[in-house]
């Protein structure tokens, strides 16, 4: 396991030119937010995280959360010393209001601390995930005295925050949940009811957790339309701010998993703990998409941050392993002059570049449509992350298990040892695909949702704007051809598929969501070539040489080698759900 190196000029690359930082810079309130302060800021932060948060990696993974009969969960001790030094630091209030303590930068640049912080530990980092995603849904839907109460610790770090949806027998199926929130007389509720997969829903390393609690009132009406959410803090607190007694919710036990170990993954019981309403009743889905639509992003950052930390480490590998004669050498030579061993790496190096651009475009957008002053510029922006927030997910995390299980075969061997470190990436990984709503979730919200946006016209423009390209990568000259070759006819697949979905879709939404996992891969394929040639594009431009040979080979590669995939499944996402029930039960367990 090597150390970490933040990529610090490909992720300043990415800001200024592809995500069009100095415009989010522009708008109010961020005045002091930027390009330049952004460099110096996250430079300092990139240290941060390569020399606080990385060395606790192995230890968390080796060492993990122990649960133990107290309910009281002990994570490992390098975990508290890091985190103190992080809030102390207050890496982790960057992108929050300064109103209640944060740095009022703009979410792009959390995003960016986010995926050095994913790089460096990702279990670690999932705690400041889950207190954001309680963050978020307090700033849009929570009390001012429940804002002045919990948002300035939760910011600061002091305090952190969970999330509580998932129960035995309710899983992505929400609106079967069955937690109680009865009513008291002081306006307070009682919660009781049992939750599971709860991440940092007990831990040692913060002495107050913030639940957000999906709850079902009494009376509430059936499914997900009479859903509550609820603040229920581990300790109530005074009317001083300090802690006071602790409430009714105890950690039952952790589960063993795969990955991720030094992030204790919690069942939770709560008897008749006291909770606090967070807007009306029955809004709670509203509340908790606030939470999830940022996770899922955050997700999809995972993917490339995981990616990334595996890159660099095979890349190291691949540079000292001698093994065999590369053609032409007279003695053993290392195994990146291997030319599959280059394709491995070239495909790592030039899909976790093309991740990192879909992700700032999605973030950059975030901050548009929240802060633009053109109600009309907002509302655009607001369908763009709506569009892009199912592909970062589900891309993103496929795609970053594809890369590290890449960088795994580049050891060979060595890969599947554990004590060589790449296994954890791999380990670790894993677990993106299917939290914060799996990747099939997030194809079917694709095409049933999400297309349909204006009757299909935010789609439809957003294709155009894609299309739009090609007549800057046609007077580029020749170096270009092959890029603007296949990103035409791959978007033209991408197309056809859009119009098959919008066609079918309604008419039979079967089929249409047999094909939505291999339509939302076209997405992400097409958009990371059209990404990677606006680079290019730009790059060339610029009086840095060496940058532009590298940003034209990216997407070149990318053009010529993977981005043929987006047709070769045009067949798949458009054949329609006959052949998957073809076969009745009985057929499929046969043999």
């Amino acid at each position: 396991m090597t150390d970490y190196r933040p990529p610090l000029t490909d992720l300043m690359f990415v800001l200024e030119h592809i995500a069009d930082y100095e415009t989010i810079a522009s708008l109010p309130g961020f005045e002091h937010a930027d390009l330049e302060t952004v460099n110096g800021l996250l430079d300092e932060a990139g240290d941060f995280m390569a020399e606080v948060i990385a060395p606790t990696n192995r230890q968390g993974d080796t060492i993990g959360a122990k649960w133990q009969p107290d309910g009281s969960v002990v994570t490992p001790d390098a975990f508290k010393a890091a985190y103190r030094k992080l809030i102390d630091a207050g890496w982790g209030s960057l992108q929050f209001p300064e109103e209640f303590g944060g740095g009022g930068f703009p979410w792009t640049i959390g995003i960016a601390l986010q995926e050095m912080l994913n790089s460096a530990n990702t279990a670690f980092a999932l705690n400041p995930l889950l207190t954001q995603g309680a963050i978020d849904a307090l700033l849009h839907y929570g009390s001012d005295e429940q804002k002045r109460t919990f948002l300035p610790r939760m910011i600061s770090g002091e305090w952190t925050g969970s999330m509580n949806l998932t129960e035995p027998h309710a899983g992505s199926d929400v609106g079967a949940l069955t937690t109680r929130a009865v009513r008291r007389d002081d306006g307070t509720y009682r919660i009781s009811g049992q939750k599971i997969f709860i991440t940092y829903g007990e831990h040692d390393m913060a002495d107050q957790i913030v639940h957000l609690v999906l709850a079902r009132t009494p009376d509430a009406p059936a499914g997900t339309k009479g859903i509550s959410c609820f603040i229920v803090p581990k300790h109530l607190v005074n009317d001083d701010g300090t802690l006071g007694e602790r409430n009714g919710v105890r950690a039952l036990s952790i589960e063993h998993k795969l990955g991720i170990h030094g992030s204790p993954t919690c069942v939770l019981e709560y008897d008749e703990a006291t909770g606090y309403l967070i807007g009306e009743e029955n809004i709670g889905m509203k509340i908790m998409f606030v939470m999830m639509n940022n996770a899922r992003l955050s997700v999809g950052l995972q993917g490339l941050s995981l990616a990334e930390r595996a890159y660099q480490d095979a890349l190291a590998y691949a540079k000292e392993r001698k093994q065999g004669k590369a053609i032409g050498a007279e003695s053993d030579s290392p195994i990146i002059d291997h030319p599959d061993v280059r394709r491995m790496l070239m495909t790592q190096k030039a899909y976790i570049a093309a991740l990192r651009r879909l992700m700032y475009t999605n973030s950059a957008q975030m901050d548009i449509s929240r802060n633009h002053p053109d109600a009309a510029v907002r509302q655009r922006a607001d369908e763009i992350v709506a569009l892009l927030t199912p592909i970062c997910k589900s891309f993103g995390t496929d795609i970053g298990s594809e890369m590290t299980s890449l960088a795994l075969q580049v050891f060979g061997g060595m890969g599947y040892i554990e004590e060589t470190g790449v296994a954890q990436y791999f380990r670790d990984v894993r677990i993106t695909q299917i939290y914060e709503g799996t990747n099939g979730i997030q194809a079917a919200d694709l095409v049933g949702r999400k297309l349909g946006l204006r009757g299909g016209a935010a789609v439809s423009e957003y294709l155009q704007q894609l299309r739009a390209l090609d007549g800057d990568l046609a007077a580029a000259g020749t170096e270009f051809e092959s890029i603007r070759a296949a990103l035409s006819d791959n978007l033209g697949a991408l197309e056809e598929a859009t119009r098959w979905m919008l066609q079918n879709g309604q008419a039979d939404p079967n089929s249409a969501l047999a094909g939505s996992s291999p339509y939302l891969r076209m997405w992400g394929l097409v958009l990371s070539a059209w990404l990677l040639a606006k680079g290019a594009l730009v790059a060339a431009g610029t009086d840095d040489s060496a940058n532009a040979e590298t940003q034209l080979v990216l997407a070149r590669f990318f053009a010529e080698q993977l981005l043929p995939a987006a047709r070769g499944l045009l067949p798949a996402a458009t054949a329609g759900a006959r052949d998957l029930y073809a076969l009745d039960e009985d057929r499929l367990i046969r043999r």
